[in-house]
């Protein structure tokens, strides 16, 4: 299982939440109420998923790919450590994350 922390835009902490192996960030964050889209559904055709890696316990996350790297350059407010919620598969090599959300995430679907 996989502890997910999940922080506001101004660092505050917003949530704590379990994750079993194989769940993707983006439903987890979704299932706990957090402010991202993801208008595609995970099939990396947006960036409505943008967070901000802040740290990892345990295994480190794999890079993005080219295509995922690409994509962010179109996310509000990327930084060196922004990823696509929708390709973060969590699994137990990794016991914690910390997420922030990048300012200006909204979910218009809520």
């Amino acid at each position: 299982m996989t502890q997910v922390r999940f922080f506001d835009a101004d660092g505050r902490l917003d949530r704590v939440a379990d994750a079993q192996p194989g769940e993707r960030l983006l439903d987890v964050a979704q299932h706990h109420d957090q402010p991202l889209e993801g208008t595609c559904e995970g099939q990396m055709a947006c960036s409505t998923c943008h967070v901000i890696v802040q740290a990892v316990t345990g295994m480190p996350l794999p890079p993005p790919s080219e295509e995922e790297d690409d994509l962010l350059d179109f996310a509000y407010g990327a930084v060196r450590e922004s990823r696509l919620a929708c390709q973060i598969l969590l699994n137990d090599d990794i016991q914690a994350i910390d997420i922030r959300m990048p300012g200006g995430s909204v979910d218009a679907s809520r």
